[in-house]
């Protein structure tokens, strides 16, 4: 009895977690019908309200929205926004904030998240997985005594969104071959689902690599 619900429950779960996740997003992005006149509302139209409508509606102004500041007057229309929010006190610390972390993540030329590494954390010897974030800038870098070091975000587990943000040397990292999300999924089920081993490509028949040796630094400086 105990195997033909575990088997039940390998099949449902998953299904419903999914069907729960996209349930949310699609909810969450109908409420943007409400920026609309009532006029224009899908019940109006068809007597009854059309999940999903407000997925599609996001999609298209965040199109438009892309089209029409891919250009020179767009640029300048930003600019005039970005100036206009700078002069509002709090306000001005909230938006550059949020569009600072946002432009590093979400550029197509930023260096965020776009590495999955092994790092020793959190003591030598006990080894997670981290995210490259980017390198130590301004008076940081000049006040760290090596100067090539990496900064990483150590994510928690289950729950990836909070975690720990870490500046190491770059000897002290190890880069992994598996993709950002390979690594991710790897994190969020506590190891349970392993990536496939890319390195394991190159020849059937090559030696497992070495583990990797770091540098003792326990010692500190003499």
């Amino acid at each position: 009895m105990r195997k033909y619900i575990v088997t039940g429950l390998l099949i449902w779960v998953p299904l419903v977690i999914t069907i729960w996740v996209l349930n949310l997003i699609v909810t969450t992005m109908d409420q943007t019908l409400q920026l609309l006149p009532e006029r224009w509302h899908p019940h109006v139209f068809f007597g009854r309200d059309i999940p999903g409508v407000g997925v599609v509606l996001t999609l298209v102004v965040l199109i438009v929205t892309g089209l029409l500041l891919r250009n020179i007057i767009g640029e300048r229309l930003v600019s005039y926004w970005e100036a206009m929010l700078g002069r509002i006190p709090i306000v001005r610390s909230i938006y550059s904030s949020v569009k600072q972390v946002s432009d590093t993540i979400l550029s197509p030329n930023g260096q965020a998240f776009r590495k999955a590494l092994l790092v020793q954390y959190p003591r030598a010897g006990s080894w997670t997985i981290a995210f490259q974030t980017g390198t130590p800038a301004g008076e940081i870098r000049r006040k760290l005594v090596d100067s090539d070091m990496v900064s990483v975000y150590v994510p928690t587990t289950p729950n990836p969104t909070s975690g720990f943000f870490l500046m190491l040397p770059r000897a002290d990292v190890v880069e992994l071959d598996m993709s950002v999300d390979e690594a991710l999924k790897y994190v969020v089920s506590m190891g349970t689902v392993a990536p496939g081993d890319r390195g394991a490509a190159g020849g059937a028949g090559a030696p497992p690599a070495p583990a990797p040796a770091l540098p003792d630094r326990s010692s500190g400086p003499s």
